[in-house]
């Protein structure tokens, strides 16, 4: 139980380069596949297909899709910055300000051609340092009963996508979720890239790979009486 826990409370995105000299084995690439087979489903609807990309020309190809961030993107992830260590740890939620580039720390929403080119030079780098890209589908055709929006259907990718960091993080193995194919402009070029059906969208991506450096990120949480609420909403706390 503690050795599970350990592992939940120390898992981290992996956001540098990997390194290209250290591929990751086909067994542990199937041990990854593993975890998300056992991942609860809605109704055992198992609503997921899972594309593993390693072949370095196909992930070239992926690496050249420019991927680009929108007004809005910019200035509500401000909103979640912290701009030192001590606020993070005061504020108990959002991400330090140095995980991203500079022109992405500011309020105003916008990026200018050269930074825009500069992030997606960065970001082409890294999908390509990467040993292998998972490709997560899902079909929103097909949803959980009595399940308005597919609420319990995304629940259900998100479990996938846990089990799989979970065990990724148990190997050594870094992981890192790329959110920015799913938009539906980037998503058709990948689609043709990789002959995905119309029916099936991206959910996420993962980068898999072993850090070509060390990495460590302060990570935080609300304490649990933060946000419990004991038999009625109005008793905060477990005290």
């Amino acid at each position: 139980m503690a050795e599970i826990l350990k592992l939940i409370q120390d898992r981290q995105s992996t956001r540098g380069l990997f390194d290209p000299k250290r591929p990751v084995s086909e067994q542990d690439l199937m041990q990854i596949l593993e975890a998300g087979r056992w991942a609860p489903t809605a109704h055992n609807m198992q609503n997921f297909e899972i594309i593993l990309v390693d072949d370095k020309n196909v992930l070239k190809g992926i690496a050249e899709i420019k991927v680009p961030l929108s007004e809005t993107f910019i200035r509500e992830n401000y909103q979640q910055l912290s701009f030192s260590e001590e606020e993070l740890l005061q504020k108990k939620v959002g991400v330090l300000a140095a995980n991203y580039p500079a022109a992405i720390r500011k309020p105003g929403g916008k990026l200018d051609a050269a930074a825009s080119e500069q992030r997606h030079q960065s970001r082409s780098r890294l999908i390509q340092s990467s040993s292998a890209l998972l490709i997560v589908l899902y079909d929103p055709s097909k949803r959980a009963p009595a399940s308005e929006g597919d609420f319990l259907g995304i629940m259900s990718l998100g479990c996938v996508m846990e089990n799989m960091w979970l065990m990724a993080y148990s190997l050594g193995i870094g992981f890192h979720i790329l959110s920015g194919f799913s938009d539906p402009t980037i998503e058709k070029q990948v689609a043709k890239l990789l002959n995905i059906p119309k029916n099936w969208h991206i959910a996420f991506s993962v980068r898999l790979g072993y850090p070509a450096s060390p990495e460590t990120h302060l990570r935080v949480r609300r304490e649990i009486n933060d946000f419990t609420h004991h038999n009625n909403f109005d008793s905060k706390g477990m005290d």
